[in-house]
């Protein structure tokens, strides 16, 4: 592993009964890092994790977790939310935080205190000795988060942890990652809601049809496309038309185009200098969901938003 890696994957691949999942996977968490995998369902994130994970062996590629060549070896140092949430009902909150801090080799009693803090330091505190089945299913995620993160890993990886949650509760889950991150541990998630992954990673690897497509900084992806100028202004003919690009469009009075290579200033100029007689100029840089279209196609944006929407709702 290169030194500040906490995880290194090269060429992964994996096959079901017979039918490709994830076709050569290269991926680089650096430590102390928020990191996403972002992807339609059924793009092969899972899989990914829980090759990283060492759950899975790869048919093929090679991958090392926190030194480790062997990731189940590090089975202790690790935090995993799966995607399948599964708590004992009867369990209280408290109970459920130390019983899976326990499975990580974390001492009850040190489980039981630690998980009585984190409850009542986000509002839960009532339902310390309450069981899991009296509480709404975002609290029961929420639970099952303190769980994976009792024990205090230096790694934690979350598959799809925004699912099912309301608003709140994402932003809530947002600012303790943010928190965990803060603290030195290093962050992996899957997710096929791009927002959550644009406020909070700095690298990202986008998956489709089992296949990377990109694997690097969010704004390296960004720079991918250039800033668009949106234009608005009072006079609708004049020689300052002949300096808008070729790509301006023009929609409820208001052009919009790429920035040009030459930069604003050339333009500006020619508007100016043509009495366009500018009332709105803006630059504005591509933002993650751009990115994505542009790297991963429209169908997979499209299935994207479908994945997302159920999430609108409030549970």
């Amino acid at each position: 592993m290169q030194s500040g890696l906490a995880i290194e994957a090269r060429g992964l691949f994996k096959a079901f009964d017979g039918k490709t999942a994830v076709d050569g996977i290269d991926i680089e968490v650096p430590e102390g890092s928020i990191y996403g995998i972002l992807g339609p369902n059924g793009a092969g994130k899972t899989t990914t994790l829980r090759m990283l994970l060492g759950i899975i062996d790869p048919d093929r590629g090679h991958r090392t977790l926190l030194g480790y060549e062997r990731p189940i070896e590090a089975a202790t140092l690790v935090g995993y939310l799966p995607e399948e949430r599964g708590l004992y009902p009867n369990m209280t909150a408290r109970e459920a935080i130390a019983f899976m801090g326990a499975l990580r080799s974390l001492p009850l009693t040190v489980g039981r205190e630690r998980g009585e803090k984190m409850l009542n330091a986000n509002g839960l505190g009532d339902y310390v000795n309450k069981p899991i089945k009296s509480l709404s299913k975002g609290m029961a995620q929420t639970v099952q988060l303190f769980g994976t993160i009792v024990h205090r890993p230096k790694l934690i990886v979350l598959d799809e942890p925004f699912s099912g949650l309301d608003a709140i509760n994402q932003g809530r889950l947002e600012n303790m990652i943010r928190e965990e991150a803060a603290q030195g541990a290093t962050i992996i998630f899957s997710t096929h809601v791009i927002a959550h992954a644009e406020r909070l990673c700095e690298r990202i690897a986008i998956i489709a049809a089992g296949k990377l497509r990109f694997e690097g900084r969010v704004a390296d992806a960004r720079d991918r496309l250039r800033p668009q100028v949106r234009l608005k202004t009072r006079a609708a003919e004049g020689a300052w038309r002949a300096s808008l690009p070729g790509n301006a469009a023009q929609a409820d009075g208001v052009w919009q185009f790429e920035l040009p290579a030459g930069g604003i200033e050339p333009l500006l100029k020619a508007l100016i200098e043509g009495g366009a007689g500018i009332e709105e100029l803006s630059i504005e840089r591509p933002g993650l969901h751009d990115a994505f279209v542009a790297i991963a196609g429209e169908a997979a944006a499209r299935e994207m938003q479908a994945d997302a929407a159920p999430q609108e709702k409030v549970i």
